[in-house]
C-alpha cells in the first residue's frame, strides 16, 4: 500500500512500504565494535507512547539554516550518513554498517550523572529522503517516537527533531521532574547546532517548543520499571571490577592436561 503526503514545501511525496520497518517481535543487534555495551536492546520489544507511564509530551527542536542555500534532502542525507557525529560529546550511537534504514537497530551508550553509562537503543521505524523516525525499546528513558526532518520555510531550510514521548516508568518520570527535561533539551539543541554548523551556518540558534499532549500518568504501566535500562546499566557497571578481575585470573591460570594436572607441574 502506498500513500501520498504533502511535504512542508507544498509538493507531494510518494511514500511506500519500503520506507517502513517490518513488524518484529523482538529487536536483533548486529556485530558491534569493541567497547560498545549492549545490555538492554537485543530481545526487547519496541514501545510507543501508548506503552509509556508518564505524561505525554510533544517537544519540537528546530534550527534555521540562515544564510545558507541548502536543499532539505541534502540535510537529511548528511544527517543520516553522519548521525553519530552530531551528538554531544560523551554519547555514542552504534549504528549498523548498512546505515539508517527501515528496521535497522542501533545501540546507544549515553552519559548519565555519576559517570553512569546507560546502555539502550533505538529502531529505525521509518526512513526516506525527507525524514527518518526512531522508535524506542523497552527500558529506554522514553516510550515513543523521535522524528528528524528538514523542509523549506520561506527561503530558508529548517532542520527539525520532534519527539512524542512518555517517560517509560515512574523512575524516569521522577528524573524528568528533577531536571531531565532540561538535559534532553540541551542534548537536541546541541545536536542541531552542530548539524547547522556543518553546513556553514553562523551562530545557529535552535528553538524549542513544548506541548503537553496528555497530563495523565498511566499507572498500569508502572511495571515498566522492571526493564529500566538505567537501573540495569548501573548494576552492570557495579559488576565490572569483578568481571575484570575474573578475566585476569583466567589469563594467569596455568593450562591443565586432560588428567586434570598442570602441564608445568613437577608433581
Amino acid at each position: 500500500m502506498s500513500v501520498d503526503k504533502e511535504s512542508p514545501s507544498g509538493g507531494s511525496t510518494r511514500r511506500d512500504d519500503e520506507a517502513w520497518a517490518k513488524p518484529t517481535p523482538a529487536l536483533e543487534v548486529t556485530i558491534l565494535p569493541e567497547g560498545a555495551i549492549n545490555r538492554n536492546v537485543a530481545g526487547r520489544r519496541v514501545t510507543g507512547p501508548i506503552q509509556g507511564f508518564g505524561r505525554m509530551w510533544q517537544k519540537t527542536y528546530r534550527v534555521r539554516m540562515s544564510g545558507v542555500d541548502i536543499d532539505p534532502t541534502e540535510v537529511i542525507k548528511t544527517w543520516k550518513e553522519h548521525f553519530p557525529e552530531f551528538w554531544p560529546e560523551g554519547n555514542r550511537f552504534y549504528g549498523p554498517l548498512t546505515g539508517i534504514a527501515p528496521g535497522e537497530v542501533a545501540v546507544l551508550n549515553l552519559s548519565m550523572p555519576g559517570r553512569l553509562k546507560l546502555s539502550t537503543g533505538v529502531m529505525v521505524m521509518y526512513a526516506d529522503d525527507e525524514s527518518f523516525t526512531f522508535m524506542t525499546p523497552e527500558g529506554h528513558m522514553f516510550a515513543g517516537w523521535i522524528t528528524f526532518s528538514a523542509f523549506k520555510e520561506g527561503r530558508s531550510t529548517v532542520a527539525q527533531a520532534q519527539v512524542l514521548i512518555r517517560a517509560s516508568d515512574p523512575l524516569y518520570e521522577l528524573g524528568l521532574a528533577l531536571g531531565g527535561h532540561e538535559v534532553e533539551d540541551r542534548f537536541w539543541q546541541t545536536t542541531l547546532t552542530t548539524l547547522a554548523a556543518r553546513f556553514g551556518v553562523e551562530d545557529p540558534a535552535p528553538e524549542t517548543r513544548y506541548l503537553l499532549v496528555d497530563r495523565k500518568r498511566q499507572w498500569r504501566m508502572a511495571k515498566n520499571v522492571w526493564h529500566n535500562a538505567g537501573v540495569r546499566s548501573g548494576f552492570y557497571m557495579m559488576g565490572m571490577p569483578a568481571r575484570w578481575a575474573s578475566k585476569r585470573l583466567k589469563r594467569k591460570s596455568p593450562p591443565y592436561t586432560s588428567e586434570g594436572s598442570s602441564q608445568n607441574s613437577d608433581l
